[in-house]
């Protein structure tokens, strides 16, 4: 406990240093405010901390550059609100995934970062926008698990969006949105403690630092062990954020982010005779004396917005982005013949990412007849730079560096690895976009959009001295029609294309040929009278070729797999059902398999994508005698089964068993009581019934175990 103590006295340090203005030195003038981005007064009001009632509902997403409210916009989008984060638990992107219908886990990389599916599409985690910060790429190069301690809000964002951001996934964008400094003075001090050894703190301030000038403070910093024999993991995260009023009209904004995750880099259990739950969940089968693999991140954004007049405004964004990961491991190749015997790999990864971009967009409203519409002209450029270092012992090698799976035995001869790969990868972009967001009458809404892209890739591989080129361009236009039933309900259908260069190499030092994507939907919206809960559901089908999969002939590398689809029903519902009570639920049922392919069997699945999964959270609110404030509730999830290795079709020929991920449901507990406005205590209870589950899986060898039952403690206090 002596780091804890530590922690606490540095947390406590920063909170004395936070200036602290009373609310008539903070008010802050009012000016007109739009979507746009342009200047506007920031609200007076804002909860730092766990929030303590608050919706599930939101009226609006950032990441759609529109100001049509979601009822009104043709497409599928689900935000996670700041409360629905807060009563999760969530501290990381992780933890709240199995809460939106059609996302499913892919391979994790050991635990050292998010990967998703929308949809059944999962992309490539290191070089696609599937994931955005504030508009801005989020996931190009290597990042950590992300903190949920510095966001606002989640959005997903469903359907092809690379009308909007290019390189994206046809199935899906989120966008991360950041919290912002508030001209209200406010403070958050947080802890927690829970099952195998969880510690964490966490500071929330806002407030003003003169009359044009606010802030925003989140810290957080994380130890915790795990189910798993000796994963141990340390996190920091540091996020301040200013905002400076240079004029009536005009406004800077600067976000930043260092985050630092500090674990052994742990591919899972394996499958004995293609069956899971034979080597017990918590058996580490790596070399505890590799270490941790540390992944670090730092992140600039600097936005800059002006407000001309009541229509016309612009906003122009720098981002700067770098992400490193560096250290040993032990990992799994193959399971012997006696079913005992695990062949592994010692590697060591040194890896690194640097990418830089750039933003300009005008947007104005303008009328023309009957129609009304709200324009955006953007112009984007981005230059990426991705580096990959990693030795290896050869996998032929005389010597197995083995270990028995039932009886292991650690503290082997570490054998020393050797060069294996060495790249240095560039990509260069420049692109223009444009949208249009029309009103027609008091019924019809249409959204018409499309981004030109310019992109520049090359690969050096410098071990043998080989370069690999290739230029493209792109058009990724869409188009969604949505039609007001009533003031509650809406009909809509969208349509769009989608772009993507695949990055790296195959096993033959060859380029990947760019993906290209088209995705059709037709779905529905409800929102109460109140506006305090509302509902959708989609049909839609999506289909890809060019799709990067693991190469189920040269483990460690990737091949396209030809074409793929992914079709389904989706269903979402959110918001406050009574004045006690708040739920969120969710639906999908997903085909997403092999159209065309060379080498995958044709009619297979894709990875880890269940044809099934579903949530309900539902959360009691009501008063104590005494008039402080308390909330129960709890929540229920379910995933299907799944494929867990790709397979050939020669595999599907010779009757070859598919090797799947049982399906699982698991369950959680919540309750908070609100001592007084001041003082708040939480209880989560994570995987009540402790149920054994798998996650995601990479091959038989590599196979995620979700974590065991979890209960933490909280307190947090505002000041």
């Amino acid at each position: 406990m002596p780091v804890l103590r530590a922690e606490t006295a540095t947390l406590s340090l920063l909170l004395m240093s936070i200036p602290v203005f009373s609310s008539a030195q903070s008010a802050a003038p009012a000016s007109s405010t739009g979507r746009s981005g342009a200047a506007e007064a920031l609200p007076t009001v804002e909860i730092v901390g766990r929030r303590q009632a608050g919706a599930y509902e939101a009226d609006d997403a950032q990441g759609l550059k529109s100001s049509l409210p979601l009822r009104e916009t043709p497409q599928s989008v689900r935000v996670m609100t700041r409360q629905t984060i807060d009563d999760l638990g969530a501290i990381r992107l992780d933890d709240l995934l199995d809460y939106v219908g059609g996302v499913s886990r892919q391979n994790n990389f050991g635990g050292l970062w998010d990967n998703i599916a929308i949809r059944g599409l999962a992309g490539n985690e290191n070089t696609g926008m599937s994931t955005l910060l504030n508009g801005f790429s989020a996931n190009r190069g290597f990042n950590a698990p992300r903190d949920t301690a510095n966001l606002e809000r989640i959005e997903f964002l469903k359907g092809p969006m690379a009308a909007l951001y290019g390189t994206s996934e046809p199935g899906g964008t989120v966008n991360l949105v950041s919290k912002q400094p508030q001209w209200a003075p406010g403070h958050a001090l947080e802890a927690y403690g829970g099952s195998h050894d969880f510690y964490r703190l966490a500071l929330d301030s806002t407030g003003p630092l003169g009359e044009s000038l606010a802030y925003r403070l989140n810290v957080a910093r994380e130890q915790r062990a795990s189910f798993r024999d000796f994963v141990r993991t340390e996190r920091t995260l540091f996020a301040p954020a200013f905002t400076w009023r240079l004029s009536a009209q005009t406004r800077l904004d600067y976000q930043g982010e260092w985050l630092n995750h500090s674990s052994p880099l742990d591919r899972g259990v394996v499958a004995v005779n293609n069956r899971l739950g034979v080597v017990p969940r918590n058996r580490f089968l790596g070399e505890p004396a590799d270490g941790p693999v540390e992944v670090d991140n730092q992140t600039h954004q600097l936005i800059l917005s002006h407000r001309w007049n009541d229509r016309w405004s612009m906003r122009a964004g720098l981002s700067h982005k770098r992400g490193t990961l560096e250290g040993f491991s032990t990992e799994a190749t193959a399971l012997q013949a006696d079913q005992q015997t695990l062949r592994r790999q010692r590697r060591f990864r040194d890896y690194g990412s640097n990418d830089l971009a750039g933003q300009f967009e005008v947007s104005g409203k303008v009328t023309t007849g009957a129609l009304a519409h709200e324009l955006l002209l953007g112009v984007e450029a981005y230059r990426f730079v991705f580096d990959q270092r990693m030795l290896r012992i050869n996998p032929s090698n005389a010597s197995p560096y083995a270990i028995d799976i039932f009886n292991p035995v650690y503290g082997q001869a570490q054998p020393i690895p050797l060069p294996n790969t060495d790249t240095h990868e560039r990509q260069n972009n420049l692109a223009f976009y444009l949208q249009d967001s029309i009103r027609l009458g008091s019924a019809w809404r249409i959204v018409l959009g499309a981004r030109a892209d310019q992109f520049r890739q090359s690969l050096d591989n410098r071990r043998n001295g080989t370069q690999t080129r290739q230029d493209d361009t792109a058009v990724s236009p869409r188009a969604g029609l949505a039609y007001l039933l009533s003031p509650e309900v809406s009909i809509f259908l969208n349509t769009g294309q989608s772009f993507r260069p695949n990055a790296g190499v195959s096993v033959a030092s060859a380029a990947f040929e760019p993906e290209k994507g088209r995705s059709l939907e037709l779905g529905a919206k409800w929102e109460s009278r109140d506006r305090r809960m509302g509902a959708s559901v989609a049909l839609f089908d999506i289909r890809k070729r060019n799709v990067l999969t693991a190469d189920p002939v040269n483990a460690g590398f990737s091949i396209t797999a030809g074409k793929v689809r992914s079709r389904g029903l989706e269903m979402d519902v959110a918001g406050q059902l009574t004045r006690q009570w708040r739920v969120n639920a969710s639906l999908s049922l997903l085909d997403a398999s092999v159209l065309e392919d060379n080498l995958l069997e044709t009619g297979g699945r894709l990875l880890n994508v269940p044809r099934v999964n579903g949530s309900l959270l539902a959360v009691y609110e009501d008063r104590l005698a005494d008039g402080s404030r308390y909330g129960v509730g709890g929540g229920v999830t379910h995933v299907g089964k799944r494929l867990g290795e790709a397979r050939t079709q020669a595999q599907a020929d010779a009757g070859a068993t598919a090797f799947d991920l049982p399906a699982y449901t698991t369950a959680k507990l919540l309750a908070y009581w609100r001592v007084n406005r001041s003082l708040r205590l939480s209880l989560d209870v994570d995987n009540v019934f402790d149920r054994s589950h798998f996650t995601s899986s990479f091959s038989r060898v590599w196979v995620t175990p979700g974590f065991a039952r979890t209960v933490t403690l909280g307190v947090q206090a505002r000041f």
